[in-house]
């Protein structure tokens, strides 16, 4: 009974703050969908919903004129988080990888960022938000891993080295703290 009561206690101290749910009557217009054509590349990428409902950040990434990426972002009012604190995406690929991307300040020019590669069945991704390393355009930086107490905006970002299809639908994304 003891052990019961103590697992309760330990799932109900986690709180889950949705992000973002997709749905049919979602917003897109809060997203913004940014791909390598900034800096002159090819690539192009598209953030729609499906007759489910859900998210789907499709498109072709092209390496022509030094291109490479596609991604999708999303502002927020500052989400606060803890230590133990951890994203929770609700997702199916197309078995490629994606980076996941947070800032701690819409106003911060680096991200914290954590790769994950999708199985192309549905699945739930968890990353700690302590494991999200610092880049800023490629580069890692020598700052620590995420320890900030707030989260202004998040992205997927689809990149490669070679011209590529991509598909990623998104049910939905939680902060877990």
């Amino acid at each position: 009974m003891l052990l019961i009561i103590i697992f309760f206690n330990l799932v109900s101290a986690q709180s889950n703050d949705m992000i973002f749910e997709f749905k049919k009557d979602s917003n897109l217009e809060q997203w913004q969908v940014i791909d390598d054509v900034v800096m002159g590349g090819r690539s192009n990428g598209t953030l729609e919903l499906n007759e489910n409902g859900n998210g789907v950040f499709k498109g072709d990434v092209s390496i022509e004129n030094n291109g490479g990426f596609s991604s999708i972002q999303l502002r927020l009012e500052a989400k606060k988080t803890d230590e133990k604190a951890a994203i929770s995406l609700r997702l199916k690929g197309d078995g490629s990888d994606f980076q996941f991307r947070i800032k701690a300040s819409k106003r911060d020019r680096h991200s914290y960022i954590y790769n994950f590669k999708t199985s192309g069945d549905w699945e739930t991704i968890s990353i700690p938000l302590s494991d999200m390393s610092p880049i800023f355009r490629g580069y890692s930086l020598q700052i620590p891993n995420f320890n900030h107490n707030k989260i202004e905006q998040i992205g997927v970002l689809k990149s490669s080295k070679e011209n590529n299809t991509f598909k990623l639908e998104i049910k939905h994304i939680y902060l877990v703290n």
